[in-house]
């Protein structure tokens, strides 16, 4: 006879605060705060799975170079308007790029430079890694 037990962690709506998950008859008990010096950590992780998309990558180096409209954006990276507005939201969402108003037009820049060093290096170091292979 083989038991098999699974166990489900969900968490509350309420941190701190324990939460039965449903037709288990378990109740998970909460995963504690996490300590002050990860929040930066996690804050960065964010950032990184906002860039973990080539076309953000794309977008991202573009306006490395300065402001730009989203039909800019769309003529130079060759992608749909409707693909590059949805990659947009999710920069700016996480507050990497901010929408400012030119004329009847909306150009977008990076909040940060470092989020063009992060990307750029991030580059250089692929295509380092490739032309050391290649040799």
């Amino acid at each position: 006879m083989v038991l098999v037990l699974v166990l489900v962690l969900v968490p509350g709506p309420e941190c701190g605060r324990p939460r039965a998950v449903p037709g288990s008859g378990i109740v998970a008990e909460p995963s504690p705060e996490p300590p002050e010096e990860a929040l930066p950590v996690e804050a960065a992780s964010h950032l990184l799975r906002a860039l973990a998309n080539p076309h953000r990558v794309a977008i991202v180096m573009e306006l490395a170079g300065g402001d730009r409209c989203v039909h800019e954006l769309v003529a130079a990276l060759h992608l749909p308007q409707p693909l590059v507005s949805q990659h947009l939201r999710v920069l700016r969402d996480e507050r990497l790029v901010e929408g400012r108003r030119r004329g009847r037009e909306v150009a977008y820049a990076l909040t940060d430079r470092h989020v063009a060093h992060i990307v750029g290096d991030a580059v250089a170091h692929v295509a380092e890694r490739t032309d050391a292979g290649s040799a």
